[in-house]
């Protein structure tokens, strides 16, 4: 298990690296110039070459590619001369439009965006798995029809569209929930969750519904196991044998779909964020974008990989945990 950990953390380095050259050349590639943004309209050519080079774009691209890379493990050295900055490991660089480390910007916006991921997906979890579950043990029944209908017809609504009935129905209409603001945890757990309420639903109604169609599927599949059959002739009683035998094994794909997605949101959901005005990395990124500050968007995208790759070895490391049969 332990050489297995390790060749799996080795491979997540391998795909970092990976995302980072591919990111870095398609920056390269493009046609917009920093150096020029920055400098502004009117800007002479030597004030822009000397822009160039405190940025290091005037050095071959495996060269700053290499200059990002081994600076985020030892810190690097931006410019020469009085106008140097150092920046510390881990170093992704400076924004191009305000000057701060991408590193910190990220850090400073994390809590918001894990906030969100991990309050939606316990909603979802708790959703989908259940109408999942239902839905199974009744197949072909009308309570299994109108669950699965209404999974699609959730999965079938845009979050923005149901972000804004959410709102309006809530806030303005009810007036049962305060428009969401980021309160963090450690101030006041209270208004942190209220305050979290909307974005949550919003999140959740889309993914349980997908939880829901997924976990019916395995769920169906998995009591037609002969073991199952086995465990019911045992005379076990039905609570054990759905949620011992027939749940911890057909799980297996609900784990994998589950580190994709919650890996995703931890590098932030952009519409999310956006519409509910949340300060998190998503509309941090979605603001990049905006400008072409390449510093930020490289980061976001590494942050979102590594979010990524680490779910799913975390994933792939549960499987003996849920699915005693993947130790054999």
């Amino acid at each position: 298990m332990i050489f297995y950990t390790l060749r799996r953390l080795a491979g997540v380095i391998g795909v970092l690296i990976a995302v980072a050259a591919v990111t870095f050349t398609i920056f390269y590639v493009l046609p917009s110039d920093p150096a020029a943004a920055a400098c502004g309209k009117a800007c002479s050519t030597e004030r822009l070459e000397a822009i160039r080079a405190h940025m290091g774009l005037d050095r071959p691209l495996a060269r700053q590619f290499w200059d990002f890379a081994s600076g985020i493990f030892t810190g690097r050295t931006m410019g020469t001369g009085q106008y140097a900055l150092r920046c510390d490991f881990p170093c992704l660089g400076y924004s191009y439009e305000n000057s701060e480390a991408v590193w910190d910007l990220l850090m400073d916006r994390l809590p918001v965006s894990a906030s969100l991921a991990l309050g939606a997906a316990v909603l979802w979890l708790a959703l989908g798995l259940t109408a999942g579950v239902v839905a199974a043990l009744r197949k072909d029944t009308l309570t299994d029809r109108v669950l699965m209908v209404g999974a699609v017809g959730a999965a079938s609504l845009p979050v923005y569209f149901t972000s804004m009935m959410l709102i309006y129905g809530l806030i303005r209409v009810a007036d049962l929930l305060p428009y969401p603001s980021y309160v963090s945890f450690g101030d006041d757990p209270g208004r942190w969750a209220s305050n979290l309420l909307l974005p949550w639903l919003a999140l959740a109604i889309l993914y349980a519904a997908m939880y829901a169609r997924q976990s019916r599927s395995s769920m169906i599949e998995t009591m037609a196991e002969p073991y199952i059959r086995t465990a019911r002739a045992k005379g076990l009683p039905r609570r054990t044998v759905v949620v011992k035998h027939g749940l911890r094994s057909g799980m297996t794909p609900i784990l994998t779909l589950f580190g994709m997605d919650l890996g995703g949101l931890l590098a932030g959901a952009v519409i999310t964020e956006s519409i509910f005005g949340l300060p998190g990395i998503g509309r941090l990124f979605y603001g990049a974008l905006s400008t072409g500050d390449q510093p930020v968007i490289l980061g976001v995208t590494l942050l979102a990989a590594a979010f990524i790759v680490v779910a799913n070895l975390g994933v792939d490391l549960l499987y003996a945990v849920v699915d005693p049969r993947v130790r054999l």
